[in-house]
């Protein structure tokens, strides 16, 4: 056996460290930003950037995940897109949160780098400013919400829908496409009675992408509401508690049971698999955030190299209920 004195030992892995850091700081940034660090569900598209890192560890790109820590902090991600544009990043995929304001900033900045959106795309007439948006089909997402309410509801009934920030345009295109498909016809700007469907004071609620708040919402309005026949998660942020949701479900378990209430939420998360398969919720339509995490950083090299690149890039929706539990999400 060959000794090594520890001073050497401790020097060459000083060295090693050194050395992967220079490599690192060599790399060319590929910049995801995200609404905010404490939601789940970009945790998933963090997940799939370091897939990507994890099968190109030789690429000359490195993809770099971050955002505020809150996902109420629109200002907060509006200044980290500006400090990334300074510090000299190669690309950038945002999801905003305040689609005008980071609109907005892109506008001023008019920067050189490829822009692109991921999970949350800018209003139709900011669109010139990015690449292209990579995600959910938010629009159609708000159709199947609608379809499943109503084959779950084909008498119509009352209904509360739970937004997210005012200013996020896929929630906001989700609720269009819901309210569009109840009515039967386009721009409806609130149910009240079409086709049996109307929605209720207080409603729609805006979660500002906190879960503790949406979960005070949703237990508020069953307690206001005891005759309430529909209330949609737009988003899925209240079951991204799934204690505190469970706790408010709780008070209206019965009526889940019967269908008498019915939830149709969005996103599959497993806490949400779970709720769904505990009877807590009737439909679940899940979007694809890790594979929006791993294909982003390959769509921003293509931009970067000026590649054409289609517009939108559409990642797909998942459709659980308690019939297809088990295998309704995507392999």
């Amino acid at each position: 056996m060959v000794l090594r004195n520890p001073r050497v030992v401790l020097a060459a892995a000083l060295l090693s460290i050194l050395a992967a850091g220079a490599e690192a700081q060599d790399k060319k940034t590929l910049a995801i930003v995200v609404k905010g660090l404490d939601n789940p569900f970009f945790e998933q598209i963090n997940l799939g950037c370091k897939k990507w890192l994890a099968e190109n560890p030789n690429s000359e790109y490195e993809c770099l995940y971050t955002g505020p820590a809150s996902s109420a902090d629109e200002a907060g991600e509006v200044q980290i897109v500006d400090d990334l544009l300074t510090r000299g990043v190669d690309a950038i995929a945002i999801s905003p949160s305040n689609a005008p304001a980071m609109a907005n900033l892109i506008r001023q900045r008019d920067p050189s780098i490829p822009i692109m959106t991921i999970d949350a795309d800018f209003l139709a007439k900011d669109t010139a400013l990015r690449e292209t948006y990579l995600g959910t089909d938010n629009y159609l997402m708000g159709v199947k919400m609608a379809e499943h309410a109503m084959k779950l509801k084909p008498e119509g009934g009352t209904v509360c829908l739970q937004l997210g920030n005012v200013a996020a345009d896929n929630i906001n295109a989700r609720a269009a496409g819901f309210r569009d498909t109840i009515a039967g016809e386009k721009g409806v700007d609130r149910l009240s009675g079409q086709n049996g469907w109307a929605e209720i004071n207080g409603c729609p609620l805006y979660t500002n992408d906190q879960a503790d708040l949406a979960n005070q919402q949703m237990a508020d309005t069953f307690t206001a509401n005891p005759d309430l026949d529909a209330f949609i998660l737009v988003g899925g942020w209240a079951q991204f508690a799934p204690q505190a949701y469970a706790q408010v479900t709780d008070q209206v378990m019965d009526k889940l049971k019967s269908k008498e209430l019915v939830i149709v939420a969005g996103d599959t998360l497993p806490p949400q698999i779970e709720a769904l398969k505990a009877g807590r919720s009737h439909v679940q339509i899940g979007q694809r955030p890790f594979e929006m995490g791993y294909k982003a950083p390959s769509v921003m090299i293509e931009l970067i190299k000026g590649a054409p690149t289609s517009d939108p890039l559409f990642t797909g929706l998942d459709e659980c209920t308690p019939d297809n539990v088990d295998s309704c999400l995507a392999k």
